[in-house]
């Protein structure tokens, strides 16, 4: 027996940065019991995915329904996007890549009924944010992937996010050539927008609006909508 959901749960619980015994004690299981449901051997009853819901902040649908991401196609992702932002000449910041990435996978999602990357977004105050996205970043940052630097401006402060010379001599393989092209698109459309114009266009979406805050954004809300034109 295994279980198509124990992967995510793993992923959801790692990102939340809690233990196996804290998220057992949560939801009334023994350790045992909630390691055996990560590791795809235990078939979870009504009342844990409920109480696994609650705690992760998603719908039983969603549990059952999404497997986990592929971490390191949305890295390569990331990384699209920076290359393509030094072709122009033009400085990245973090907040907007953060942006950039939800309108590739969402659109993504539109056209093809599945994301690029399989990572969940979250609602939060400043728009559509994937739950791996900072941790990830620091993960590059600390691997000689990507220098982040910290530009000062008078009353507030930002971060620009560069590729480090031998990160960009390595292929990125996760990605294939129309996905490649997807994200090309994406950067050529938004280049010149802010990223507070950025977020208040995905905040005006379906996904955003049919979600609360701290709620995971539904791929699926974005099928609803007539139209889900970027370009």
């Amino acid at each position: 027996m295994s279980t198509t959901y124990a992967a995510f749960i793993k992923y959801l619980r790692e990102e939340k940065e809690l233990a196996q015994a804290d998220v057992a004690a949560a939801t009334g299981m023994s350790r045992a019991s909630y390691v055996a449901v990560e590791k795809g051997t235990k078939e979870l009853t009504l009342a844990e995915a409920d109480a696994l819901t609650k705690l992760f902040g998603i719908t039983i649908d969603e549990l059952l329904r999404t497997e986990a991401p592929n971490l390191a196609k949305y890295t390569h992702m990331m990384l699209a996007f920076l290359r393509a932002a030094k072709s122009d000449k033009v400085a990245l910041k973090k907040t907007k890549l953060a942006q950039l990435l939800y309108l590739a996978d969402f659109s993504w999602y539109y056209h093809h009924k599945k994301s690029m990357s399989g990572v969940t977004y979250r609602h939060t105050d400043f728009g559509p944010l994937a739950d791996v996205y900072f941790r990830l970043l620091e993960e590059m940052e600390s691997g000689g992937v990507v220098n982040i630097k910290q530009i000062y401006r008078d009353d507030y402060h930002m971060y620009e996010i560069e590729e480090t010379r031998t990160s960009a001599k390595k292929p990125l393989s996760e990605l294939n050539k129309k996905e490649l092209t997807h994200i090309q698109t994406i950067w050529t459309t938004w280049q010149e927008a802010s990223t507070a114009e950025i977020v208040t266009f995905t905040s005006e979406q379906a996904p955003y609006q049919h979600s609360v805050p701290g709620e995971i954004i539904s791929y699926d809300a974005i099928l609803g909508t007539e139209s889900y034109n970027l370009y």
